[in-house]
């Protein structure tokens, strides 16, 4: 799909606010999104943070389930199923990630109403600029930017308490005795909010975020855009001068004046655009008064633009061949992660044997091999282990713990040692630790009994 190249507006220019359906959705999107990020570290599940990242002990808690580094593949199927997603969605829909969930979205969209509670409407806000400086200006600048640093030092705050208890973050925040490399995460996380969101905003949509360029290979003759009906629409021009041949488009502009990234959506379609629908929600409210159907800006496809009077949407247009791969994509990935995590094991095992002594003969004339092994919990709860060792007949196992106790969430490396009547070479053994408490929890791992030279 083509994008026309349009006449730049100012870097600086002032979104003005807008009411309609979409607006109340991408509300709704940034109430919701904003829940669950600053919400889920306060939730506490089985006496700890449900969401916990603890980098310092290589743990991750995600509502009762303890994650180790080599669970990695199942960030890898999450990421995974989220990019495939994202195809899905552009595919079908445009930007429309970018327009309501995205964080860049999200966070501008909530600088532009701190702007609007401090400085006033668009036109106020331009007019606050252009103005001298003088004692309101100041206070109006300060109390905006104040109340910018205090959101940013918040989401700063919260997100490093995915990585740091927040309930013990939140006593230290009266004094603010935040440790060295808490301070520095929120600061970074803080500085990365303010300067994204609240001083480049769109400037970020349009220069710097990489979705808007490999867009246009999502995007097919029936991917769903923000579109305006130009052979309704065309020629423009104000209703009291309307003649016959006069279009419904009445030029008053403000489909740009709410378009959160400053473009004309009459001059086509363009990379910058966001989906966002402000644009339809605007000329829905002109439409209305000047008595004209709804739907001069409207969610549409290019197949549909080319045919005039086309305006609804079928599911045959959404559901094809490639949105439909995307689709089953997601599904696989999840649905094989998620059959993966359900008979995933909380229990792990590591072998390594003692290199200094490969075998030594007891004084009874046994065969004794000694390993180290560590043992790990990933699950909720204490697990008491019994080992068994399988492939060498009338092997007898020392240990100082015939039954380990396995905290949960934890891991620990005990000694064992194998003796044997005789033995002679390599033999393959697997040793097994079961858990007393839920015996169907068990987990092996392979080694070797080595005998002396010469036996």
């Amino acid at each position: 799909m083509s994008a026309k190249p349009v006449k730049a507006l100012p870097i600086q220019f002032y979104p003005r606010l807008t009411k309609g359906r979409f607006n109340n959705w991408r509300v709704l999107m940034i109430i919701i999104t904003q829940l669950i990020f600053f919400g889920l570290p306060w939730i506490h599940w089985q006496g700890q943070q449900a969401v916990w990242f603890d980098l310092a002990r290589q743990q991750f808690f995600v509502f009762g389930m303890n994650f180790w580094p080599q669970d990695f593949i199942y960030l890898m199927a999450l990421m995974m199923a989220g990019a495939f997603a994202l195809f899905f969605w552009s595919t079908l829909s445009g930007r429309i990630w970018c327009g309501y969930a995205c964080p860049q979205t999200v966070y501008s969209t909530i600088m532009l109403w701190i702007d609007r509670l401090t400085e006033g409407s668009h036109t106020q806000r331009a007019k606050l600029d252009a103005a001298p400086w003088s004692a309101e200006k100041v206070l109006r600048k300060s109390g905006k930017h104040a109340l910018m640093l205090l959101f940013c030092f918040w989401t700063g705050f919260s997100f490093v308490g995915y990585f740091s208890p927040i309930r013990d973050m939140a006593g230290s925040l009266p004094t603010l005795s935040f440790g060295p490399i808490e301070w520095l995460w929120i600061f970074s996380y803080g500085s990365f909010t303010y300067v994204l969101a609240g001083l480049l905003r769109e400037q970020v949509c349009k220069h710097m975020c990489p979705y808007a360029r490999f867009q246009s290979a999502m995007f097919d003759q029936q991917t769903l855009v923000v579109a305006y009906d130009a052979v309704r629409g065309e020629p423009r021009g104000a209703q009291h001068k309307a003649t016959a041949a006069q279009g419904d488009c009445v030029n008053c502009n403000i489909c740009v004046q709410v378009c959160p990234v400053g473009i004309d959506i009459r001059q086509g379609l363009q990379y910058e655009c966001i989906g966002c629908a402000a644009c339809i929600d605007a000329c829905d409210v002109v439409m209305d008064k000047i008595e004209k159907p709804r739907g001069l800006i409207r969610f549409t496809n290019e197949q549909n633009m080319q045919k005039p009077g086309a305006v609804g949407l079928s599911w045959q247009h959404l559901m094809r061949p490639r949105a439909a791969l995307y689709g089953l994509a997601v599904v696989l990935v999840l649905g094989i992660a998620s059959v993966s995590l359900m008979q995933r094991q909380p229990l792990k095992l590591d072998i390594a044997r003692d290199r200094n002594i490969l075998a030594r003969e007891t004084d009874r004339g046994w065969l004794e091999n000694s390993y180290t092994l560590q043992l790990g919990n990933s699950s909720a709860t204490e697990q008491h282990l019994e080992l068994t060792v399988e492939g060498l007949p009338g092997v007898e196992i020392y240990s100082d713990e015939p039954v380990i106790a396995l905290p949960a969430g934890s891991n620990r490396q005990i000694t064992v040692r194998l003796e044997v009547a005789q033995s002679s070479g390599s033999v393959p053994i697997v040793f097994t630790a079961k858990s007393r408490n839920h015996p169907a929890w068990k987990v092996s791992a392979q080694s070797s009994f080595l005998a002396l030279h010469g036996t």
